[in-house]
């Protein structure tokens, strides 16, 4: 029987050092003992030395050793993602304690989705930070589960993004932007100049920038081509990355349907042309995902901010 958790816990607390997370997260990444040394400044008996007294400590063998290097063992690949949310907890707290407390400053945890950072929090973000330069914005990006498990993990303070299925409790949702799925291409494609509405049976045979599988705009798009006489051609490539998306309609004679919100600045900047559609395709509007009760001044402060522009 194989050591219980609790006591590797214990373990880990009487004698686990942040050192040992590094060096477990560096030989997993490069593959090289010698170059694990080289980039955190140790010496390579030092790694070894390492390692040997975490796989000790864990009762576990972490590495396999080969001609060319090590290779984390199936074990230690279950315990990577772990050990690199330690490593990002280490590093935020680092940061908070340099940057917050030292200089008093009140902090704010953000998590937006992508559509919500484009359309909700970017056009607010430079007044927010004019009238409350004493607030430090933490903001990362997530969708989805990912957001609700930094719900509820206390990760974070306010989540911008769509109402999801399900509330965690104690949370509310504040819906404050509408928005709707478009058709984007650039410029240089032959619809971009089109002024009468598009119908879905003049759009099949083109080439089309599909997003992940799952996302909104590909079941939507899944959905209307499904029936067209002929069938879409998917451009090579699957993404949700904003800056990769515009630079491949922008350079590709390729379509691409998408929340309106997701690529607002660059249709607005005239990089690239969102076509009339002969039906609007809404979705849910976007908002904030705030707990009811415990919101620190902060926090208040950005919700305001928020609520103000977008109703």
């Amino acid at each position: 029987m194989g050591t219980s958790a609790t006591v590797l816990l214990n373990r880990l607390l009487a004698r686990g050092k942040f050192r040992h997370v590094q060096v477990l997260l560096r030989l997993a990444e490069l593959g090289s003992v010698q170059r694990t040394a080289s980039a955190i400044g140790l010496t390579q008996s030092s790694v070894t030395q390492t390692l040997g007294y975490l796989e000790r400590l864990l009762d576990l063998r972490l590495f396999e050793r080969h001609a060319r290097g090590v290779r984390p063992t199936a074990a230690c690949r279950q315990l990577l993602p772990a050990m690199r949310q330690l490593m990002a907890g280490l590093a935020q707290g680092a940061d908070v304690a340099s940057g917050g407390q030292l200089r008093s400053l009140q902090q704010v945890r953000v998590l937006a989705s992508v559509s919500a950072a484009h359309g909700l929090l970017l056009p607010v973000l430079h007044r927010f930070h004019v009238q409350h330069p004493q607030v430090r914005v933490l903001l990362g990006e997530a969708e989805g589960e990912d957001q609700l498990l930094a719900v509820t993990r206390g990760e974070v303070d306010l989540v911008a993004c769509r109402r999801p299925p399900v509330l965690p409790a104690g949370w509310t949702f504040e819906p404050l932007m509408d928005d709707e799925l478009v058709v984007l291409c650039g410029p240089q494609h032959p619809l971009a100049r089109r002024r009468r509405p598009l119908r879905w049976d003049t759009l099949g045979g083109r080439r089309w920038l599909q997003g992940p599988v799952g996302s909104i705009a590909r079941m939507r798009l899944d959905a209307l081509t499904a029936g067209l006489a002929a069938p879409i051609d998917p451009f090579p490539m699957v993404t949700r990355l904003p800056a990769v998306l515009s630079d491949t309609l922008r350079q590709h004679v390729v379509l691409a349907l998408l929340p309106r919100s997701y690529l607002r600045h660059q249709v607005d900047a005239g990089e690239l042309v969102a076509l009339p559609l002969a039906e609007r395709l809404p979705v849910d509007p976007l908002g904030l995902m705030l707990p009811v009760e415990g919101r620190s001044d902060a926090c208040e402060w950005l919700a305001a901010c928020l609520r103000s522009a977008g109703g």
